[in-house]
C-alpha cells in the first residue's frame, strides 16, 4: 500500500463526518455572515413617533370628543373625562408639534398644559399646515382655531 492509496482511504473515512458537521455549523456561519454584511450597510433612516396624518386624525377626534363633553348637559358628571380628553389632547398637540418643528411649551410637573398653552399650540399647529376643525372646543375665546 502506497501513501497514495493510504491518503485516499484517509479521505473515504472522513469525508462523511465533514459534511455531517459543515451541515450542521451552515446555518449559524450563514447567520454570522448576514449580520457582519448587515453591520457594514448604513441604517435606513426610521421615523420618529406616529405618522402625521394619524397624530392629525387623532387630534380632531379627541377636539371632537372634547366638544361633546363640554357641551354635554351633566359637565359634573363627565368632568374627569374632559380633564382626560385634555391630557390626551396636549399629549397628542406635542407629538405633532414635534413632528412638524413647531416649537411648543414643556408641560408643567404633573405632565398636563394649561388650557393657554394649550390654545397657543393647538393655533400654532393649525399656522403650520395642521389641518385641525375650525370650532375645535373651548380653548379659544371665540372658539376658533
Amino acid at each position: 500500500m502506497t501513501l497514495l492509496d493510504a491518503s485516499r482511504i484517509a479521505l473515504v473515512i472522513a469525508t462523511p463526518p465533514l459534511v455531517i458537521v459543515a451541515a450542521q455549523h451552515a446555518p449559524r456561519w450563514w447567520r454570522a455572515l448576514a449580520d457582519r454584511v448587515a453591520e457594514r450597510q448604513p441604517a435606513e433612516p426610521r421615523p420618529y413617533g406616529l405618522p402625521i396624518e394619524r397624530l392629525a386624525a387623532d387630534l380632531r377626534r379627541l377636539l371632537r370628543l372634547h366638544g361633546e363633553l363640554t357641551a354635554s348637559a351633566r359637565p359634573a358628571l363627565c368632568a374627569q373625562r374632559v380633564w382626560a380628553v385634555e391630557a390626551a389632547i396636549g399629549g397628542r398637540a406635542i407629538e405633532a408639534a414635534t413632528a412638524l418643528g413647531v416649537p411648543h411649551p414643556r408641560p408643567d410637573g404633573t405632565g398636563l398644559l394649561t388650557r393657554t398653552q394649550l390654545s397657543a399650540l393647538l393655533t400654532a399647529l393649525a399656522a403650520a399646515g395642521l389641518v385641525l376643525p375650525a370650532r375645535a372646543c373651548p380653548f379659544t375665546t371665540d372658539g376658533r382655531i
